[in-house]
């Protein structure tokens, strides 16, 4: 249904069954899937390529320029995927020329308030609560947890499974598996509560731990730490992550604490 007050461009393109509520605006260069609905007040952007069965609530703007002084009008895109959730205020903006697209995947929530930077690449079943910032070109990985009023920082990368606590200023990147809280940020042992709800063994998360209690509680450089890892930890999928994101890291990663 599409309500008679609202504005759409005749060249976007809609799914079956979208639901569009009144003083919409969307515009040209648009595609929005099946079953999404637009509540009311929503303003959809040039460039913007929403997923199926979304929930976009009132305010939200979904696709608009990057606010980076770069910028000069490339032509750009937006991509959400599918289930996602885009509460009050949220603001997606679109890619520059640095990657050309900001992406986020499906089953997500984006609690009132967000801003998601430009030229950002978010997983999926991913929950950034509430007026969280993130700036460009972040990456965060699958079922991160964002706590709310939480800034992170360009370039940082966040991890699977990880959960940051409220009023956090990421400047380093987070790695997999973790819980960080404190100011300034720091590792605060790993998010056994989401692993568990998750489905982890608990032969895994020990294996996690034991990975994280070398890096964190031994003394050792970072390059010393994962060296010990590799020799010690029997090789598995959520070992080889850690090592993986934290050799691919390009400004570090959170502290330990002291």
């Amino acid at each position: 249904m599409i309500h008679k007050l609202t504005e759409i461009h005749p060249g976007a393109i809609l799914g079956k069954d979208v639901n569009i509520g009144p003083f919409c605006v969307v515009d040209d260069d648009v595609v929005i899937g099946d079953g999404t609905t637009l509540i009311s007040h929503v303003h959809v952007m040039s460039g913007a390529r929403i997923g199926k069965n979304c929930r976009i609530f009132p305010g939200a703007v979904i696709g608009a320029v990057p606010q980076d002084l770069k910028f000069v009008g490339e032509y750009t895109t937006l991509e959400l995927g599918d289930n996602n959730t885009i509460r009050e205020c949220v603001t997606l903006n679109r890619g520059t020329a640095s990657k050309g697209k900001t992406v986020i995947g499906s089953n997500n929530l984006i609690m009132a308030y967000c801003h998601v930077g430009h030229d950002c690449v978010l997983g999926n079943h991913i929950v950034i609560s509430n007026d969280t910032q993130i700036a460009g070109e972040v990456t965060i990985d699958d079922w991160a947890v964002i706590g709310g009023n939480s800034a992170i920082l360009q370039f940082s990368n966040i991890g699977k499974h990880c959960m940051i606590s409220g009023k956090a200023g990421v400047m380093k990147d987070v790695p997999p598996y973790v819980r960080s809280a404190r100011e300034p940020i720091q590792y605060s042992g790993i998010n056994i509560v989401g692993l568990t709800r998750r489905g982890f063994s608990q032969d895994t998360i020990n294996t996690i731990h034991d990975c994280y209690r070398i890096i964190y509680q031994q003394n050792l450089n970072t390059t010393q730490a994962l060296t010990k890892i590799e020799e010690e930890i029997p090789q598995c999928e959520e070992r080889d992550e850690i090592i993986n994101f934290i050799k691919k890291s390009k400004h570090g990663i959170i502290r330990g604490p002291k």
